[in-house]
């Protein structure tokens, strides 16, 4: 049995994650997930300011939204973070999005190391539009190497370890959480549009023996040089497949 939660108002189904987002959602049949990347990232009132005028200029709902990338200036501590979702989140309420609890709208939101946005900011979004035909689309929540649930920071996979052996672990762990996401989704690898590697670290070895056997057998990826949105976390992913990406919006 499937344990995708429905959300027929956004036309798309979702894993459950946490407050500020789920794991990762996919359209319902009869629609298609599109991704907008802006030309620059925008301050976060700004970009959902964009969005919801994108969204309406495309004849779609503002819950046809499904997935957010963000930027931010550097890593949050924890509460820093907690107090940065709260007003997040509360932006996804006034959509009608955020219901019983429930987060349906997948997120990353990472650190550019180089020339940083002043302020947390909108870097792309992704909605559901009608689409007659089309494969599986879908969105796979950006993780870092923190199991959910687990205690900070003693949970972090190799915490403080950024030697080659401690990020081949992080990244096993994250690539694992990956292709557990996408099992759930009812997907692969091979349905993978594009992946994003986040991460400071050296990874050129990491990616012939982690990355490169898993995501790089569909769309290829990118290597963000960004920090994961939390201080001590060094290696993040998201993964997606969509059926068509714009930049500009």
């Amino acid at each position: 049995m499937s344990s995708l939660i429905p959300f027929p108002d956004g036309s798309y189904a979702f894993i459950k994650g946490g407050f500020p987002y789920c794991q990762g959602v996919r359209a319902q049949e009869g629609y298609a997930i599109e991704r907008v990347r802006f030309a620059r990232p925008l301050p976060v009132e700004k970009g959902f300011a964009a969005v919801a005028l994108y969204l309406k200029s495309a004849g779609r709902p503002s819950t046809a939204l499904c997935a957010a990338e963000l930027r931010s200036p550097k890593p949050f501590s924890m509460s820093g973070f907690a107090g940065f979702n709260e007003g997040y989140v509360a932006v996804l309420k006034q959509w009608g999005l955020f219901r019983d609890g429930l987060n349906p709208v997948a997120r990353s939101n990472v650190a550019p190391e180089i020339d940083p946005p002043s302020e947390p900011s909108f870097y792309a979004f992704s909605y559901t539009v009608p689409a007659a035909e089309s494969s599986p689309t879908f969105v796979v929540a950006g993780s870092g190497e923190w199991p959910s649930g687990g205690k900070f920071p003693d949970d972090v996979i190799a915490h403080g370890d950024v030697s080659h052996a401690g990020m081949r672990a992080k990244a096993r762990w994250v690539l694992d959480a990956m292709q557990n996401r996408l099992t759930e989704l009812g997907v692969s690898w091979q349905d993978v549009t594009a992946s994003q590697v986040y991460t400071v670290h050296e990874l050129h070895a990491i990616l012939r023996e982690q990355i490169v056997p898993r995501a790089g057998n569909g769309g290829g990826f990118t290597w963000h040089y960004c920090r994961p949105p939390i201080a001590e976390l060094e290696f993040e992913m998201d993964v997606r497949g969509v059926a068509v990406e714009r930049v500009g919006a």
